[in-house]
């Protein structure tokens, strides 16, 4: 463990975020603990996340959540953060970090994140996603049979930060898409295997309900053009889930 100031565990799951790691890291510099559990990087991750002082741990493949609660399983800090390869910490957090550590009825934290998408992040006039990054490991569990957009479950108070912290993971359009089509994938399987049924109706209907929510109540119309693309891509990723739960009641 280094000699640095947060008395925190930063904790990472990697493959192949050569192109992303270092960035990261690089923002890290205050927290004394960094685990990075990689599932057999061909990359230069390893070699990256070790230059940058973390500890680096091989774990198979396990799936997002199982893989998580391993990663934060390394971890020696009562407090622990989890985050992902392609985003950043900006340092206007570290002050609000500090002090929530230090409040004593306070479990976990919860922060507004900035995607960047398609060279330009999202204004903060948007209604910015909020993810649970933060928390006392003792509080802190991940569900096992959560295939995809995995969150530890939080036993306690949870408190929001309103600085954002940064992420690049959208940036790219292929990589975005191809990232949709994937969780799309993993979460009608989740729902087709806790016995959800699918619905026509929901089918004909969601994905234009899903665009003019984003677009209108969650105001991406601000966002100008790249707000439009999100909120369809967002729709189209919602009829995703629809159609490839009623395939495999199909092949069911």
């Amino acid at each position: 463990m280094s000699q640095a100031s947060l008395p925190i565990s930063i904790f990472i799951i990697t493959k192949n975020e050569a192109q992303n790691i270092g960035r990261l890291l690089s923002s890290l510099k205050e927290f004394n603990e960094i685990i990075v559990v990689d599932s057999g990087s061909t990359d230069e991750t390893v070699s990256i996340a070790k230059q940058h002082g973390a500890t680096v741990i091989h774990q198979d493949w396990l799936g997002y959540s199982k893989q998580k609660q391993f990663a934060m399983e390394q971890c020696n800090n009562p407090w622990v953060m989890n985050l992902d390869a392609d985003e950043v910490l900006p340092k206007a957090l570290y002050n609000a970090i500090v002090q929530s550590i230090k409040e004593p009825t306070i479990h976990a934290v919860r922060f507004l994140r900035i995607d960047y998408f398609m060279d330009k992040p999202m204004p903060k006039s948007l209604s910015l996603p909020k993810n649970i990054r933060l928390y006392r490991k003792e509080s802190a569990q991940f569900d096992n049979q959560c295939l995809v957009h995995e969150s530890a479950s939080i036993a306690g108070k949870t408190k929001l930060i309103k600085t954002p912290f940064i992420h690049y993971g959208y940036n790219d359009l292929k990589i975005f898409t191809d990232k949709l089509n994937h969780y799309s994938s993993l979460k009608a399987l989740e729902k087709f295997k806790r016995g959800k049924k699918p619905s026509f109706l929901k089918i004909l209907l969601i994905l234009p309900f899903e665009f003019l929510r984003k677009l209108i109540l969650q105001r991406y119309v601000l966002f100008g053009w790249r707000g439009c693309i999100l909120a369809a891509l967002n729709g189209n990723y919602a009829f995703m889930k629809e159609i490839k739960l009623l395939q495999l009641h199909l092949k069911k």
